[in-house]
């Protein structure tokens, strides 16, 4: 993975990120996740949908680049979810990494996600992906090019998504854009469309 690829809108690189793997080390104890699903982000004024729509705030500060570094934030009050940031520093973007298989660290995995009632869910669904990983808001801005603890490494090759849709929960303007790429497997997380306040 190179940051000139990240560098790239997020809607065109989310599809290529299929099948890439992410491992983190917390103790000497690696867990890595294979991505099937995910979710593209863009910028200010153009994805209502995103938390940079509305422009740079301290939250949404790591979406602004440089390419490759992790976007970690809370939600719903309980919930971490990671991105990779995407486009050029300074011009917001990220893919949300919304599911995959853990290939690696599966004991460990199954420690931190005791609720999972088979292996296929460790990592079903973008909280479920963070904790199954040990993710949480201290790995916020780590880069993916310079960190010895949380690595990236991209599929050999793209891999062409069996599922095109729109994003899971986003409502309003940004209900229908069609940025949630996923492989055919069965760790993909259900579709859920946004749900009336």
């Amino acid at each position: 993975m190179s940051r000139r690829l990240l560098s790239r809108p997020a809607d065109q690189i989310a599809p290529r990120l299929l099948g890439s793997v992410l491992t983190v080390v917390c103790e000497d104890s690696p867990v890595s996740v294979r991505i099937t699903e995910v979710e593209a982000y863009g910028g200010v004024g153009e994805d209502p949908g995103s938390h940079a729509f509305r422009g740079r705030t301290p939250r949404n500060a790591t979406m602004f680049g440089p390419p490759g570094l992790l976007y970690v934030y809370f939600t719903y009050g309980m919930h971490w979810c990671a991105n990779v940031v995407t486009g050029p520093e300074g011009k917001a973007g990220a893919v949300l990494l919304r599911a995959g298989e853990v290939i690696e660290g599966v004991d460990l995995a199954r420690e931190r996600r005791t609720s999972a009632k088979s292996d296929r869910d460790l990592a079903r669904g973008p909280a479920r992906l963070t904790k199954a990983l040990g993710l949480d808001g201290s790995a916020d801005g780590v880069d993916l090019f310079g960190d010895d603890t949380t690595t990236f490494r991209l599929a050999p090759r793209p891999i062409a998504p069996a599922i095109v849709s729109s994003r899971t929960g986003v409502g309003g303007a940004g209900a229908q854009t069609p940025w949630r790429f996923a492989l055919d497997d069965p760790t993909v997380s259900p579709y859920r469309p946004a749900a009336r306040a």
